[in-house]
């Protein structure tokens, strides 16, 4: 029984799993680490978009299709069908197999002599990273209790920055100095070697008898859609998860564009007064992708912590915390953004990045805590699968390709700078109806929540 300050909830819990708390926490870094790399080869092709369109000649909305639609296309579709395996087989083995995949599709990035086959390449990258959150978040939810899942999911979801930091760090300077074929064919090669570290080092719970039992009477796909269907906080969650993807992905896909094309002088004074002070050479592109990188990085990260820490304090007393605290977040983010797009200070734009970044990072860990009580354990994959398909398809799919499409029709008229900035802007909006559907969640959540 789980007390509520306005309610008394019986939930179903699983039996706990046997792990000494030195075994969970290194489970818990070696998945934040697989989940990192998920973001440094996802999105190292947003600091390297501008030297790929020159190179390669393509337009805004191909460079949109390359950072979302690309990817998005087979990782929506095929996380439902592994999910399905995930909740019957050895999640570590999926997890490992789709880290060595997507790194391998990675490094094919960097031969690609056209758009097609850059396409193709990207498509692989998506079909390898599908396997992975579904199943680890299903893992971790057996490590921990639900009392600790925020916090330990916001661990995991503390990935998405690092990589992105990472990501456009090494990204930018491997570009700066090799080109950005190079930059795709070296960082596809750490997740080869993790996803063998994974493999041969991280528990599965399922060997016990009990968890090999509850694998054996998994729901079928039809039993847990109608588990799911009923299920009214899930479904304006799963709107929420949407609207949230649909924001984020369009501007991390064009961040580096729009500085680069609206501050490029700005940048490159900054790159030298950094060269003259440390010694260092970097361009513009390595610069910015170090900036965009910390920022990220530091700033997402924070507020990945803030969600989930603040989350799992709520909880004890008002299960609402769930969706109320991202909802006040999704609500301050237009605002941020315009102030960031607006702005004609280089100095000023990287700095007013800072608080997006953090804004936008906040849900994570309450947003698929909640989805992770909101099912039976062993629905829980087919849950998150579920939950990201439409985020993916839609939000990370048609996201990015969107600004792009704006950018273009735009550029005759106002130029590429001012079109990529109002595309960017314009997009922004749909984080109010983010905020909406995590306010209708509120209504019903303390009613839905299972274990």
């Amino acid at each position: 029984m789980i007390e509520d300050a306005t309610t008394t909830i019986s939930v179903l819990q699983p039996k706990p799993t046997v792990l000494s708390i030195h075994y969970r926490r290194y489970a818990l870094i070696m998945l934040f680490l697989v989940y990192m790399l998920n973001f440094v080869d996802r999105q190292i092709v947003n600091i390297l978009a501008e030297p790929i369109k020159r190179e390669l000649g393509l337009a805004d909305w191909q460079l949109g299709s390359l950072t979302g639609l690309s990817f998005a296309i087979f990782y929506a579709t095929l996380a439902l069908p592994i999910a399905r395996w995930a909740e019957r087989a050895n999640r570590v083995r999926i997890i490992a197999l789709s880290a060595i995949t997507w790194s391998f599709f990675t490094a094919t990035c960097g031969v690609a002599q056209n758009f097609t086959q850059l396409f193709l390449a990207r498509v692989g990258v998506g079909v390898g990273e599908a396997g992975c959150t579904p199943a680890s978040q299903s893992l971790i939810s057996d490590y921990t209790t639900r009392e600790k899942r925020a916090s330990a999911l916001a661990f995991f979801s503390m990935g998405i920055p690092a990589g992105s930091l990472v990501g456009m760090v090494v990204g930018g300077l491997i570009a700066d100095k090799l080109g950005w074929r190079a930059s795709f064919a070296l960082v596809g090669v750490p997740g080869i070697i993790l996803g063998l570290l994974a493999y041969f080092t991280l528990p599965e719970p399922r060997d016990s008898s009990f968890a090999a039992s509850e694998a054996q009477n998994a729901p079928t796909l039809k039993e847990a859609l109608h588990e799911l269907g009923k299920n009214r906080t899930y479904f304006w969650l799963t709107v929420a998860m949407v609207a949230m993807s649909f924001g984020i992905f369009s501007n991390l896909a064009f961040q580096s564009s729009f500085f680069l094309r609206n501050h490029a002088n700005g940048l490159s004074d900054l790159a030298i007064r950094l060269n003259n002070l440390t010694g260092i050479q970097l361009g513009a592109t390595g610069f910015l992708g170090t900036v965009l990188g910390l920022i990220i990085g530091i700033f997402g990260a924070a507020g990945t912590w803030l969600g989930g820490w603040s989350t799992d304090r709520a909880l004890r007393s008002n299960l609402n915390a769930y969706a109320t605290i991202p909802a006040a977040a999704a609500l301050c983010l237009p605002f941020a953004l315009f102030a960031t797009y607006l702005t004609s200070d280089t100095v000023a734009a990287l700095c007013l990045l800072s608080l997006p970044m953090l804004l936008q990072s906040i849900y994570y860990g309450p947003i698929f805590a909640a989805v992770q009580s909101l099912v039976r354990p062993r629905t829980r994959a087919t849950a998150t699968a579920i939950f990201l398909l439409f985020a993916n398809l839609i939000g990370l799919g048609l996201g990015p390709l969107s600004v792009g499409l704006i950018s273009d029709l735009l550029a005759p008229s106002l130029g590429s700078g001012d079109a990529i900035r109002w595309g960017l802007i314009s997009t922004s909006l749909v984080y109010v109806l983010a905020a909406a559907a995590f306010m209708i969640a509120r209504k019903s959540i303390k009613q839905d929540i299972v274990s």
